[in-house]
């Protein structure tokens, strides 16, 4: 799935639209901003819109939702095909590499050329390390803006801890052995997790700094292959299969679809994202909440290295005017300003993407006023990202995660052993890689 070469999409890339605006101001600039957000995210990626409008008069940035991060991301590569695409769409992160497929192709208008373009300044060294370098190229320039960013954490059912004597673990076995003592006090459901190989496979390696597939994850080259089905990986899909049949655990479903059971107390410990916090905040009145970093398997690592992101990041079609850059570039800008990802971020849980913005919040008093939100920022600030712990580029990954989400799908249900499971999803796995080599 890669975007078709327009004839005229590489344009504006070689103009210097920095005086752009001024000469449209008769004639406001549209710019069209699809996004995934819905519901109380996608009011906030609105008021962004509507913020930004109202501070100058020479253009208006329109933001439109397109579905969840698949359907959004479908839906620009067909309008790209059309010739009737955005100037701005939303991409989650597995998109990453189909997108830079794009980049290479002429598609895209890379986020460092368009600001040096539009004459605005723009400091890569400003973004926070860890988010960025997912989405930067092999020279450490920037494609695309990091908008939405998270990563897991473990949420905790604070009062049902405090009920039962227990601390907040920190380890496998501890989960484990709390688990046992929630499930014999009646908690249905002790432990559970979504986006299972986003949490429980990509983001358990690089806590572990192990690799998930040669070519550093993908980001040295698309003839990489997958790995994921080694020793540590495999006896902790298995240890969570057997936890299942102890009652310690309920497959909730992909993506957040087991959100409702922490919500309701069936679940105590549940492992997602950390930009499930705003919603929280305002569904969850019965016990307090909070969050931990994800737990240590102590037989893989002494110590854990880094977690790495999910969420999505903005990238900008090319095949627009001059004055729609312009306008394109301001509104990036406007996006990454400090006091705009400080009030994101305390909204939603979404990680702050510039450490003007963390130091922000943190001189507004909001992570002493909210403890723990600021794990997903220790947790990716941790280490020095290694090769292992960097994040994963593998073309076709949202296939590839659909076929991981399958083999785990069975694991689950009894019907195969995690050995079974992980090496049937490296080999259908890596057979999407080499489509998607083949056709890059």
């Amino acid at each position: 799935m890669t975007f078709r070469i327009l004839a005229a999409a590489s344009a504006a890339s070689a103009v210097a639209i920095s005086a752009a605006l001024p000469a449209f101001a008769q004639d406001r600039a549209e710019v069209e901003f699809w996004h995934a957000m819905g519901g109380q995210l996608g009011e906030r990626v609105d008021q962004f819109a509507s913020d930004f409008n109202a501070t100058q008069d020479s253009c208006t940035v329109t933001a439109v939702y397109q579905g969840n991060y698949t359907e959004t991301m479908t839906s620009a590569i067909a309008a790209f095909r059309a010739g009737e695409q955005p100037h701005i769409v939303q991409v989650f992160e597995v998109g990453t590499a189909t997108m830079m497929s794009a980049a290479d192709n002429g598609a895209i208008y890379p986020v460092h050329q368009l600001m040096e373009d539009a004459g605005i300044e723009f400091d890569e060294a400003a973004y926070l390390p860890g988010v960025i370098s997912y989405y930067s190229d092999t020279d450490g320039n920037l494609l695309s803006l990091p908008f939405n960013s998270s990563t897991p954490v473990m949420w905790y059912n604070a009062t049902l801890l405090e009920e039962n004597g227990l601390d907040v673990p920190t380890t496998w076995d501890e989960v484990w052995a709390a688990a046992r003592v929630l499930r014999d006090a009646g908690v249905p459901s002790p432990v559970g997790f979504g986006w299972q190989s986003w949490t429980q496979i990509e983001n358990y390696s690089a806590w572990h700094d192990l690799p998930m597939g040669t070519q550093e994850n993908g980001f040295a080259g698309t003839d990489t292959e997958f790995t994921f089905n080694n020793e540590a990986v495999v006896n902790h899909i298995q240890a969570i299969a057997d936890a299942g049949e102890e009652g310690l655990f309920t497959y909730g479903g992909r993506r957040g679809d087991s959100r409702g059971m922490f919500v309701n107390g069936e679940t105590a410990m549940w492992i997602n994202s950390s930009a499930y916090y705003g919603g929280f905040v305002n569904d969850i009145t019965e016990f307090e909440f909070s969050q931990a970093m994800m737990p240590l398997d102590t037989a893989v690592a002494d110590a854990p290295q880094n977690s790495i992101i999910g969420g999505a990041t903005l990238w900008v079609l090319q095949g627009g005017e001059e004055a729609e850059y312009a306008c394109t570039a301001q509104f990036l800008s406007f996006l990454s300003t400090a006091e705009q990802q400080a009030d994101w971020a305390g909204s939603t849980g979404y990680v702050p993407i510039t450490t003007a913005a963390y130091e922000l919040m943190g001189e507004q008093g909001f992570f002493d006023e909210n403890p723990g939100t600021d794990v997903a920022i220790q947790q990716l600030t941790l280490n020095q990202p290694t090769p292992n712990s960097r994040g994963v580029r593998f073309g076709n990954f949202v296939q590839i995660r659909d076929v991981i989400n399958e083999e785990l799908e069975a694991v689950w249900s009894g019907d195969k052993t995690a050995q079974e499971a992980m090496d049937a999803a490296v080999e259908r796995g890596n057979e999407l890689l080499r489509r998607f080599e083949a056709a890059n």
